[in-house]
């Protein structure tokens, strides 16, 4: 059966009055009634009863009508579909995040999504360290990721979402919260707590502050998380630096203060390099619009 045919049916069936459906069709009256006429002789019934005075609904054109509504409301749902997600506007977005963004910048990520591309769903992959993002990206078991540069490998494009100062975490009852100001050069005989992760992005942004202020860090414990973090510096066995997106994870017993000179990181989108998911590329453009975000370098610069 011609779709076509069935838009017509529909259209005379709705206003039963040939001569108007034609005008709301943009088609000579003539034509309109053959290919009714050809439906009719194609399913071998009459849909409508015409006289000189009126044109009504046999009952098969009833139950036509109801059928051709249903199949082409479906129809229209599904094109109107097929749309959205060629324009990036619905689907599944897997997106990984690293450390204390799950807790900083996921629900403004979540709550701009719901609000500006509300047919993406988001699957959230936490707590994944940068490289095992760029594998995941490349892998393809995620679609898009939260992390901290420079990139792990090749293939992978990055744009800043934000700059993260360095905070210093303390036990609540330590020496320095009552400071007025806190430099690096205060921490040098501090037990320092870092991450266990070989190759964190924060621990080498600490222990390049410590260095650049004349000192060593000395590790007194390594953490496997942010919530183990500061659960050590809450029991007072040691201090440590991380991004500002910690004070997000307020916890009885530590005390964050600022430091002038403890630097920063940096925390951006990933995804692959050449990625064609238009919901990627929208998610994207949506997120590096709305923080101001530009490309940033891939490998670890010289």
């Amino acid at each position: 059966m011609d779709l076509r045919h069935l838009r017509y049916f529909t259209a005379v069936a709705e206003t039963c009055h040939f001569g108007r459906a034609a005008e709301r069709l943009h088609v000579a009256q003539p034509a309109l009634s053959q290919a009714i006429r050809q439906l009719e002789a194609e399913l071998g019934v009459t849909l409508f009863n015409r006289t000189t005075r009126q044109v009504s609904l046999t009952p098969a054109g009833e139950f036509l009508q109801t059928e051709a509504a249903r199949i082409l409301g479906a129809l229209d749902d599904s094109l109107r579909g097929v749309r959205r997600i060629a324009a990036g506007r619905h689907g599944l977005l897997r997106l990984g995040l690293t450390g204390t963004s799950s807790f900083s910048h996921l629900p403004r990520i979540a709550r701009l999504l719901k609000r500006e591309l509300p047919g993406v769903a988001l699957e959230i992959h936490a707590d994944l360290l940068t490289p095992e993002q760029c594998d995941a990206l490349r892998a393809g078991t995620i679609d898009l990721g939260v992390l901290r540069p420079p990139a792990a490998g090749e293939g992978i494009e990055l744009s800043l979402l934000d700059e993260e100062p360095l905070v210093l975490a303390v036990p609540a009852d330590h020496r320095l919260v009552a400071e007025p100001i806190i430099a690096m050069a205060d921490l040098r005989a501090e037990p320092f707590i870092l991450y266990d992760a070989r190759q964190s992005v924060v621990n080498d942004a600490v222990t390049r502050a410590c260095r650049t202020a004349g000192f060593v860090p000395h590790r007194e414990h390594a953490a496997p998380g942010t919530s183990v973090l500061l659960a050590l510096v809450a029991a007072g066995l040691g201090v440590s630096l991380a991004p500002a997106g910690v004070r997000s994870l307020p916890l009885d017993g530590v005390v964050f203060r600022d430091v002038a000179d403890a630097g920063s990181v940096g925390l951006a989108l990933g995804r692959r390099a050449d990625e064609d998911n238009p919901l990627v590329n929208a998610v994207v453009a949506l997120l590096t619009a709305t923080s101001g975000a530009a490309s940033v370098p891939t490998e670890e610069p010289a």
